[in-house]
């Protein structure tokens, strides 16, 4: 039931408000937007390069008529340039505060997306308006200090900013770890005080979570190997000898106390044979669990619900590290129905319809229609222009004005041997059928990888599977020789056109791997830059260091034993 209005905070209901102005005016919004980005930005190179000097610099019409629709390759060169200490104008007339680095791994590269200090105060208005949609659908959280306390692995420029670290006391967000913890460098000792406080005050916590899935589930499986040290903590009241950053035991020490009783529960509840229910076992006030589980994240879901028991998944925020760009205006919704409202101030949005040939179709915020897919597009104040994003979404309504969309895909990103496309949605689709033939067994796959290995001729799909196993250890060859074919049958007719007719394509591979191969490929990762707060194992990835480091780990080779069914009546015609 809704909180009533009069029972809303002030704060909570100006949040609201403006929510409701800037989706009923968007339009309006969206062109003082672009108008802002084009004057703040008058001074940059990139602007004169293609034309917008002059007085055409700030002309929105000359900015549509002028701009190119770009990608990251297009700007790579300049972004190299300011990452090398070139400190003239070169995307922007604002200072590039920093680098965020792009998960980078949909396609298993990194890259550089440059940032203002400004840019930090639209991503922390966003943050902000969080708890006012998430407070009238779940009055649960009663307005007391300490009454949302998330569980969270979350290391982002946001939480290393003024923002966070100056932040004001807000009794909707309080966290259960210190602001010294959350910064810990170390992700071990980071982990394991988050967890450690979060079990110190579970009866406080009310929501648990990560920013994607795969993290939170990382977490939780950090829990099982470590909670009875976490037990001897809270039983004695002091930290574990291996938590060596003096600030971080400073503030961890002074949240501790012995609790002997408490650590008896937590003691029981984890020793026990099963984890289904953990959460709300460990946590009993817990309302939800805040995770993204849309897109490829959606196959932790089952995991997720094990864990959990009945808590509803919240997916809350649409955000990337070149912008974050809206919220889910019903965040309590089934997965299913995720649909993210875009916030207009947050950037200039465009977009270009997903079945477009030409390129030069955008159209704007306002103009999208119900049902049709496109391709994000944006100009950000920190220096993007008439960016591709690389996400298609779906339009599902409309929230006053402003768009509502489901995530549909990553674009582009995929296997292709000679012919074929594989995106990444595909590819699950078909794993997700393929496993089927582990159940019997009572083993499953904790993740995987995948990409098209081109050394064999002809060339196949290879995917990297770690096992989560069950009661029988080792699985028969012949299951996992009727995954890969599994896996072929699903694909698309042009693959199996390949494989069966014109021999253009080899049988499919599964390598398995040994267990914590994606926790290592996760810490390689972070060591090359990527944030801990945005990483996703990559679906498909292109040779190199990923590669590399899943082939030392290979304990087992299995081929598919046979073509897929084609018939000629799927040929797909190629015209000139």
């Amino acid at each position: 039931m809704p909180e009533a209005p009069n029972t809303i905070p002030e704060d909570h209901r100006r949040a609201l408000a403006f929510i409701e102005d800037v989706t009923s005016n968007a339009d309006k919004v969206q062109r003082r937007v672009l108008s802002e980005i084009l004057t703040q930005n008058s001074v940059a190179e990139y602007l004169h390069r293609h034309g917008l000097t002059g007085p055409l610099a700030g002309d929105p019409d000359a900015f549509r008529r002028l701009l190119p629709i770009i990608s990251y390759d297009d700007i790579q060169n300049d972004i190299l340039r300011i990452a090398q200490g070139d400190t003239s104008p070169i995307l922007c007339g604002r200072p590039i505060s920093e680098f965020l680095t792009s998960s980078g791994t949909s396609g298993g590269e990194r890259k550089l997306m440059p940032t203002i200090h400004d840019e930090l105060d639209r991503r922390s208005l966003l943050y902000s308006l969080l708890m006012p949609v998430m407070s009238p659908i779940r009055p649960q959280f009663e307005r007391r200090e300490g009454n949302v306390s998330p569980l969270r692995q979350i290391r982002s420029p946001y939480y290393r900013s003024r923002h966070f670290i100056e932040r004001e006391h807000d009794p909707y967000n309080v966290y259960t770890s210190p602001t010294e913890a959350i910064l810990c460098l170390d992700s071990y000792q980071s982990m394991y005080t988050q967890l450690l406080c979060g079990l110190a005050q579970n009866a406080e916590v009310l929501r648990v979570g990560a920013v994607f899935a795969s993290g939170f589930i990382r977490a939780v499986k950090f829990l099982e190997k470590h909670w009875a040290r976490m037990c001897r903590d809270i039983r004695h009241g002091t930290l574990d000898g291996e938590i060596t950053d003096r600030a971080v035991r400073a503030a961890v020490e002074k949240i501790l106390r012995p609790d002997p009783a408490l650590a008896d529960r937590i003691e029981a509840e984890c020793g026990k044979e099963s984890w289904r229910g953990i959460i709300p076992r460990l946590w009993p006030n817990t309302k939800y669990i805040d995770v993204i589980v849309t897109g490829t994240m959606a196959q932790y879901i089952p995991t997720l619900e094990f864990y959990g028991d009945g808590l509803p998944l919240a997916c809350t925020m649409y955000a990337s590290s070149e912008c974050y760009f809206g919220l889910n205006l019903k965040p309590m919704c089934r997965p299913a129905e995720v649909a993210y409202t875009l916030i207009p101030t947050m950037c200039y949005f465009e977009f270009l319809p997903a079945d477009a040939a030409d390129g030069h179709s955008l159209v704007g915020l306002v103009d999208v229609k119900v049902g049709h897919d496109y391709e994000l597009v944006v100009t950000t104040y920190a220096g993007l222009y008439r960016y591709r994003v690389g996400d298609v979404l779906r339009v599902t309504g409309f929230k006053n004005k402003a768009p509502e969309f489901s995530f549909v895909r990553r674009k582009n990103v995929g296997l292709s041997i000679d012919s074929d496309k594989t995106d990444e949605v595909e590819l699950h689709a078909a794993v997700e059928k393929a496993v089927t033939n582990l159940d019997p067994f009572g083993a499953a796959v904790a993740e995987y990888t995948s990409y098209a290995d081109t050394t064999t001729i002809p060339g196949h799909y290879v995917l990297y599977w770690e096992l989560r196993k069950g009661k029988q250890r080792e699985l028969p060859a012949s299951v996992l020789e009727d995954c890969c074919l599994a896996i072929e049958e699903s694909l698309n007719s042009v693959y199996r056109q390949g494989r069966a007719a014109d021999g253009s394509i080899g049988p499919l591979e599964i390598r398995v791997v040994e267990e914590g191969s994606f926790d290592k490929l996760m810490d390689y990762a972070i060591s090359q830059g990527a944030s801990i707060n945005q990483y996703k194992a990559p679906r498909c990835v292109r040779p190199g260091q990923v590669v590399d480091l899943m082939e030392g780990r290979v304990m087992q080779r299995h081929f598919s034993p046979k073509c897929p069914k084609w018939t000629p009546g799927n040929k797909m015609w190629m015209g000139n």
